[in-house]
């Protein structure tokens, strides 16, 4: 048993279980897959219009690639937003524009199966592999029609897919899981752990809508929990590697589940796919590890670069728990015989992009290696065009790391929009291909640098040895070091303009950016500056962030020119080095994070994760209409060196933003996040997560509702008990209009 010591947890940026006696999902199942094969071999264009729609099914992510696959057409993009801004609000609440209305749908620990007991939020709820998980993040539609059938078109009736990222948790318990906030010494009781481990990774859940009100169908069969206990199948170059050999998989094809999902997407052929980001905190190794496998092993090289010290305290102490395999797993200094007789790698087993196809839950999910191992965000597929590559962009979400793009080694047949069996359309288009990171240069030009062993900074590279595709696929990072990838403030969720395919990419921002030295403002990352919050406390570097965007003549070409779109900042900060963008009362924000463009009406969705701005209100979603790259101008910041010379910093950026094209839809509860976004195909119903309301009650007040910093959703009338819960809700237009119009 490890005995670190208890410090407070870091922030780390880092199966079929249905019991019920419905129908069998078998038979669902098998009648999906034949209309599929008769819509493919007969059914004409009728029912490929049908069909097409698994490329798009009515989510924002991935809204260019749906039109691709021929479900809907884009209607003509709005002029201008058709709603009142919301104001900032402190509220333990909801408040979202005036005209719309919003209902709270599918919450942490809802049961999933028709034998769960309801949910009591006491902390003595179990069996959470048959519930839904907690801090729900990325979310993406599927439509089902009224037969239990894949629909584009449908509008009352779909699956949400739906990334539980997280739990809320001071020092090492996840406190409002457990009755008493839970055990904060080691060793971590394993009754504890359980739970915790049980309400990560995904969930597919039905949703329906009569008589104008949406419910969760608790007992459907499409219902599935996916945790980090599933059993999932390894895919892509890292296949059979050597650093993935574990006790479990001694061949390395096969891994246990999926963790910290945070953002998500949609495939051009309908399947799911979601981004494990801060996995790495979740792993221990004790202090002495690097001397036992040596300071030069390749392994802990690997290691420290994705943030696992020796000795460095885990976030949870889920080793503590126990012998028992499902505890051992997460030490990964616990050294045996060989690779084959432990679990030294299994951290490598974490870090990809997972697919599943939603709609079949005796389908494993796939590890998608060679779209790169970072803290992923979502993915982003830029619009698929016959006989050219698959392109999906993506972002690795810590202070200073990288934006990535997969280029497949296949080209896009539309025929495979519509295939009876998509993850094996995922392994002809993920598992093989070029990964490039991004390189911004000064005069809004940039260039893709591909990962690859043909590139002689990798083949080369004296600081890591490189020996094949698959170790690019797992060490990413290093492969990105070594070709000098510029630095970026948190590229966390990104979306492509489904109107003329520029790829917008969020940077939350960056206490690490400063005016000179080896994170010094650059062109592409061009503020730091201080912030006084609450007009005392001192926050430092690119405090509230900013959105990037990326244009090319192909999304497979190598070469790309870029601007900013929008600077995060206070309205009432400095316009000259801060509040660059011109932001009013009405729009603005701090700390984009999510970013997804509605297909309905080419709005572009932000949404924050801010902790620089909560003084003055509760995090945001704010709805845009977005311009192009190189619809603004040059602007120049300067700063003073520290030796009195001065800096002078050149940065692309877009138009001013005013109110008629940016403003504030939304506002939630207390300590929350904004996050995860999804549209039914009309645009009429729009799906929104709200992750860890209250976040920042104290571990000592669990128990005490009176000193919850919130009570939603319990505030709003969804559920027993008072604890703060993770929750997707539904906002509708009371006039029964599309969303932002």
């Amino acid at each position: 048993m490890n005995k670190q010591a208890l410090r407070p947890n870091d922030i780390f940026n880092a199966e079929d279980s249905n019991t019920t006696r419905n129908p069998h999902i078998d038979a669902i199942v098998s009648a999906r897959l034949s209309r599929r094969h008769l819509l493919l071999s007969g059914a004409g264009a009728a029912g490929g219009a049908l069909l097409g729609g698994l490329g798009l099914s009515g989510c924002a992510t991935t809204a260019s690639a749906g039109a691709a696959a021929g479900a809907t057409g884009l209607a003509a993009p709005l002029s201008t937003l058709g709603f009142a801004a919301v104001g900032k609000s402190l509220a333990d609440a909801v408040t979202v524009a005036p005209g719309y209305q919003v209902q709270v749908l599918y919450a942490l620990g809802d049961p999933l199966t028709g034998a769960t007991p309801a949910y009591k939020n006491d902390g003595t709820d179990t069996a959470y592999e048959q519930r839904a998980g907690d801090h729900h993040d990325g979310m993406e539609w599927f439509g089902l029609d009224s037969s239990g059938q894949p629909s584009a078109s449908s509008t009352h009736r779909a699956l949400l897919a739906i990334n539980h990222e997280a739990t809320t948790d001071e020092k090492l318990s996840s406190f409002f899981l457990h009755a008493n906030g839970g055990t904060s010494t080691l060793p971590r009781p394993a009754a504890e752990v359980d739970k915790e481990v049980a309400i990560h990774g995904l969930s597919v859940v039905e949703i329906q809508a009569k008589g104008g009100q949406w419910a969760y169908q608790a007992a459907s069969p499409f219902n599935r929990r996916v945790t980090p206990l599933t059993e999932v199948l390894i895919h892509g170059p890292a296949k059979g590697s050597e650093h993935l050999t574990t006790k479990f998989s001694p061949d390395a094809t096969r891994a246990r589940g999926t963790l910290n999902n945070c953002g998500t997407g949609k495939t051009p052929w309908g399947t799911f796919v979601s981004g494990e980001e801060n996995w790495a905190g979740y792993f221990f190794r004790d202090a002495k590890d690097d001397e036992r496998r040596g300071k030069k092993n390749k392994q802990v090289t690997g290691l420290e670069r994705y943030g696992r010290k020796a000795g460095a305290a885990s976030r949870h102490g889920w080793e503590s728990a126990g012998v028992a395999d499902q505890y051992v797993r997460w030490n990964n200094g616990a050294l045996a015989s060989d690779a084959k007789s432990d679990y030294r790698n299994e951290m490598n087993t974490f870090g990809y992009v997972v697919e599943m196809d939603a709609y079949n839950i005796r389908l494993a999910v796939r590890k998608r290696t060679g779209l790169g191992r970072f803290a992923h965000e979502s993915v982003s597929f830029a619009k698929p065009v016959p006989g050219q590559p698959v392109v999906a962009y993506r972002g690795d979400d810590s202070r200073g790391e990288y934006m990535y793009k997969f280029v497949s080694a296949a080209k896009w047949d539309a025929a495979d929009a519509h295939s009876a069996n998509p993850l094996a359309v995922g392994d002809k288009y993920l598992d093989q291909g070029t990964l490039y990171v991004a390189s911004f240069k000064a005069d809004g030009s940039g260039q893709w640098l591909a990962l690859s062993m043909s590139n002689p900074f990798i083949a080369a590279n004296p600081d890591f040895e490189f020996t094949s595709t698959a170790d690019i696929a797992i060490f990413t990072r290093l492969a990105a070091d070594a070709v000098n990838a510029t630095r970026m403030d948190r590229p966390e969720w990104g979306g492509v303009n489904p109107r003329n395919g520029d790829f917008y990419m969020t940077l939350t921002n960056n206490s690490n950016r400063t005016v000179d030295g080896e994170m010094g403002v650059d062109a592409a990352n061009p503020r730091s500056y201080i912030d006084l919050k609450g007009g005392n406390k001192e926050q430092k570097g690119n405090v509230n962030g900013h959105i990037i965007r990326v244009a090319q003549a192909h999304p497979a070409d190598t070469a790309f020119t870029w601007d900013i779109y929008l600077f995060a900042a206070e309205a009432d900060a400095d316009k000259t080095r801060v509040n660059l963008s011109s932001l009013t009362d009405d729009n603005d924000l701090s700390a984009p994070d999510g970013l997804v463009f509605s297909p309905s009406t080419g709005i572009c969705w932000i949404q924050t994760d801010d902790g620089a701005m909560t003084d003055k209100t509760n995090c945001m979603l704010l709805a845009a209409i977005p311009g192009k790259v190189g619809d603004g101008s040059t602007q120049t910041l300067s700063y003073k060196r520290s030796d009195g010379s001065q800096k002078r910093v050149e940065t692309p950026m877009g138009k001013a933003q005013s109110p008629d094209i940016l403003k504030r839809f939304l506002v939630g509860p207390v300590n929350c996040e904004i996050t995860g976004l999804c549209e039914s195909p009309d645009g009429r119903a729009m799906f929104i997560n709200i992750q860890h309301p209250g976040e920042l009650t104290a571990m000592a007040d669990v128990g005490k509702p009176a000193k919850y910093t919130s009570h939603w959703p319990a505030n709003a009338g969804y559920g027993a008990g008072q604890r703060p819960r993770s929750a997707t809700i539904v906002i509708t237009k009371r006039d029964g209009g599309v969303i932002g119009s």
